[in-house]
């Protein structure tokens, strides 16, 4: 058994007396049943996840993952491949719009090289997990092999295994790769069924013309390389991205460890969706930080069934929307902990 299969198999369904029990407790606080909408959902969700009534949320990690994609040479996005490596020094540095928001949110980033096309220097906060010098272009073959999908995820189990040593209550999930949302798009594309042209969006700003290259692009990719949308792995391999990857194996393992997981924008549910294809109870430890402006997201969250708790325009990535979703659900936990019943208030209920 790989080390995929051996993560998926520690992977155990919720408990459902428990999830009685919180809605319950939700039920009788001093409110309207169902008045505080998504909070209460959240803090249900992370009940059910964690396998606890009073889970806590204090130790908060984002995992922002970056790789490099050969399909960049099709002219698909706005920047050069050289800014991936500038922006992996700018998180290391603490000046990235992840860093300030993980800040606010009392979180710490966990910074990965696991496919950027270039050598970075050592920096002690840096993991290099790199299992190669980027992908290769989509538009005239497969991203990867076969093997280098398969440890591009077992990559990201282990980052998340050797972090969980220091202690996580919950994940965020990140990414940073220039030219990512054209592989994303096309791994959505497949598994979700849907039209290239419904799923395609601008990315980093691209122009209209650029817009009508980039799906172009996206249909030779997915015509060329074929990817069986019933495998995970293949579609990963042919026309997907070494920090896609990396994000699913941090899903998996995080799931694993019953540690929720608060998956980000376009990029990260484009993992969301090879996590979810290997083991559809993943979606039982997930929270979707946002809806993101790239049009394929929405697409992506109804195939897996999970509702974003924030809507603000976002498609930065990085794991932003992961850090602005901690708050949030740090809020319907205290909500569940710390409001008073009916009973302990000494408020008459409805009648």
């Amino acid at each position: 058994m790989g080390k995929i299969e051996e993560t998926i198999a520690k992977i155990k369904g919720v408990d459902p007396a428990l999830l009685d029990e919180a809605q319950k407790r939700l039920d009788n606080l001093t409110k309207p049943q169902g008045s505080l909408g998504k909070l209460e959902d959240t803090a249900k969700k992370v009940v059910g996840a964690t396998g606890e009534k009073n889970p806590s949320t204090k130790r908060k990690v984002i995992f922002t993952m970056a790789g490099d994609h050969g399909v960049v040479a099709e002219g698909v996005s706005a920047f050069p491949q050289e800014v991936t490596p500038q922006m992996v020094y700018n998180f290391l540095n603490g000046g990235a719009g992840v860093n300030v928001l993980a800040r606010l949110a009392g979180a710490r980033v966990v910074v990965v090289d696991i496919g950027v096309a270039t050598d970075l220097n050592p920096h002690p906060y840096l993991i290099v997990k790199k299992v190669k010098y980027g992908t290769a272009n989509i538009a005239k073959g497969p991203a990867m092999t076969r093997e280098e999908a398969i440890k591009s995820i077992e990559n990201g189990i282990d980052v998340f295994e050797e972090e969980f040593k220091n202690g996580i209550d919950i994940a965020g999930m990140g990414d940073m790769g220039i030219g990512n949302t054209t592989p994303s798009a096309a791994l959505a594309s497949v598994i979700t069924g849907s039209r290239v042209e419904d799923i395609t969006g601008r990315g980093t700003g691209i122009s209209d013309e650029a817009l009508l290259n980039k799906i172009d692009v996206i249909k030779r990719a997915i015509d060329i390389n074929k990817p069986d949308p019933n495998d995970a792995i293949d579609v990963l391999a042919k026309v997907g991205g070494l920090e896609i990857g990396g994000i699913a194996g941090v899903i998996l393992a995080a799931a694993a460890h019953r540690v929720p997981v608060v998956v980000d924008g376009f990029i990260s549910g484009a993992a969301m969706l090879i996590a979810y294809k290997l083991e559809p109870s993943v979606k039982d430890y997930i929270i979707a930080a946002h809806s993101s402006v790239e049009r394929g997201h929405k697409a992506i969250l109804d195939y897996v069934g999970v509702e974003p708790l924030l809507d603000l325009g976002l498609r930065l990535g990085e794991g932003t929307g992961a850090a602005l979703a901690f708050g949030i659900i740090e809020a319907s936990l205290k909500i569940l902990a710390e409001m008073a019943t009916f009973e302990s208030a000494a408020v008459s209920e409805k009648i």
